[in-house]
């Protein structure tokens, strides 16, 4: 698990890629995302927005970039350790590697609807 900041990619390199959503596994890591929760809020950190990017390999290894609602969250430490221990869960998955950044900044709006609308937003 590491922390990824703008300065350790390329210049000029999107700081997060796209998902891979057409390997076998990508639904099964998406419904283990969601059973991770920000204990300070009530909805599942993949719905909240939290996760940017996951991508798997031919191999079946994760790569998970995430952020925090904030930097001053009291989860920081733990968050992608759980979220780490929920993907390892999926039958299939070799090995997961978290990588929490904080670029773009999360925000309300990148919550799904489905987040909004359990939160009271719509």
């Amino acid at each position: 698990m590491t922390e990824t900041t703008s300065a350790d990619r390329l210049e000029g390199a999107p700081l997060i890629a796209p998902s891979t959503t057409d390997h076998p596994l990508h639904e099964a890591v998406v419904d283990a995302c969601r059973s991770v929760f920000d204990p300070e809020i009530p909805v599942n950190i993949y719905d909240l927005g939290l996760v940017y990017t996951i991508e798997l390999n031919a191999e079946n290894e994760a790569h998970v970039v995430m952020t925090l609602t904030a930097p001053g969250c009291p989860v920081a430490g733990e968050m992608p350790g759980w979220v780490a221990d929920a993907v390892s869960s999926v039958p299939g998955i070799k090995t997961v590697d978290v990588d929490l950044t904080w670029e773009p900044p999360w925000g309300m709006e990148m919550m799904s609807d489905e987040a909004r609308l359990e939160l009271g937003f719509m």
